[in-house]
């Protein structure tokens, strides 16, 4: 990467091909004791991937420029897949997009979109929650669970009408026009508050990259937010034993921000006993739109994810993030609860009649 950047090696299909390969995990920059912002200059290489061999530029360039950034074509999208799961046709998705159909949630029941939500003054201070593009049609019970939670937590909660898809698909792809303007629209729009929140763990990893013009709001994971609650007292602790729980660490949750303890301390606040998956935190393999572009080591990668989660004898599964989820679901056997840690609190608390 280096040497291509010095103009020192050219960019070719080989040089292509080895990048597209990396999931992108971030697991290297943890241990680098160069402190290497890889995830940064992996995104750079595939922009001028894309700005030196043109063919490349148009993969996946509608889908990651245009319907992504799109309400309406993403409520199609929802509408389209709803309608599939209820006539029992996602088997009959295209050879690799097979995995991603059975990974998504049933939309039936998901209640109405949050978006335009303004919730009464707190004193905690504003949050603007980051509504996401797939997140609010594929899994809005989780953007419903954050503004419960954060509104419980005594924070002013808005949801902006006006705000986009974070950027980070685009980004990871080498579409760096098109994650810049998504970016330049969401400062715009998401700029003034105290935090900006975000629930899916790659949407606040990306954010954490966000140059804002004049003030900086604190962005953060859901997960730091309602953790951080907890531990001030704001949000309570259920005393009652509700059993164990298995959990998987999102790459860019557990790699790229370093956020380990805050999902778990969630999961103990909600009465469950957590139990590892994977210490070392593996990646699941779904990396962005890696289960499309290298469907066969995806496939491995998610296999390998789903037995390490039979492998603790639970049905329940604490993920933070939707491409994780949706990985685990598509490898899993049927009978597998899996659900974001915020969702399992706020059900915890439901039951014990404290929301």
């Amino acid at each position: 990467m280096l040497a291509v950047d010095n103009a020192i090696v050219e960019v070719d299909e080989t040089f292509a091909s080895i990048i597209d390969f990396c999931l992108g995990c971030r697991a290297c920059e943890p241990v680098c004791p160069g402190l290497v912002p890889y995830g940064r200059a992996l995104e750079a290489t595939r922009a001028e991937i894309d700005a030196q061999i043109p063919g490349r530029a148009r993969r996946n360039r509608w889908l990651l420029g245009t319907a992504l950034g799109s309400r309406p074509l993403m409520r199609l999208g929802g509408w389209s897949v709803r309608a599939a799961q209820a006539l029992k046709l996602t088997a009959l998705a295209p050879g690799r997009y097979k995995s991603l159909a059975r990974g998504i949630r049933p939309l039936n029941g998901r209640g109405p979109s949050v978006l335009g939500h303004q919730g009464a003054p707190g004193g905690s201070g504003t949050v603007a929650l980051l509504s996401g593009c797939i997140q609010d049609e594929w899994f809005r019970p989780v953007n419903r669970a954050a503004v419960t939670l954060l509104e419980m937590a005594g924070y002013t909660v808005t949801v902006p009408e006006g705000q986009t898809c974070c950027g980070a698909l685009a980004a990871h792809d080498g579409k760096a026009n098109a994650a810049d303007g998504f970016e330049a629209r969401n400062v715009d729009v998401l700029g003034g508050f105290d935090l900006v929140v975000a629930t899916a763990a790659g949407c606040s990893a990306h954010l954490a990259g966000y140059e804002w013009p004049v003030y900086s709001p604190e962005t953060l994971d859901v997960t730091v937010a309602v953790a951080r609650a907890i531990e001030e007292g704001a949000l309570p602790t259920v005393d009652r034993s509700r059993g164990q729980i298995a959990i998987q660490d999102p790459c860019h949750l557990r790699h790229a921000q370093r956020v380990v303890v805050e999902p778990r301390q969630i999961l103990a606040a909600a009465g469950y006993q957590v139990v590892e998956t994977d210490p070392a935190g593996l990646c699941c393999g779904a990396a962005g739109m890696y289960t499309v572009l290298q469907p066969e080591a995806s496939a491995k990668l998610g296999s390998q994810k789903a037995g390490q989660v039979q492998a603790t004898g639970l049905e329940r599964v604490a993920s933070a993030n939707p491409g994780c989820e949706m990985q685990l679901r598509s490898h899993l056997p049927s009978g597998f609860d899996i659900r974001h840690p915020i969702e399992w609190y706020l059900d915890s608390l439901a039951a014990e009649g404290r929301v």
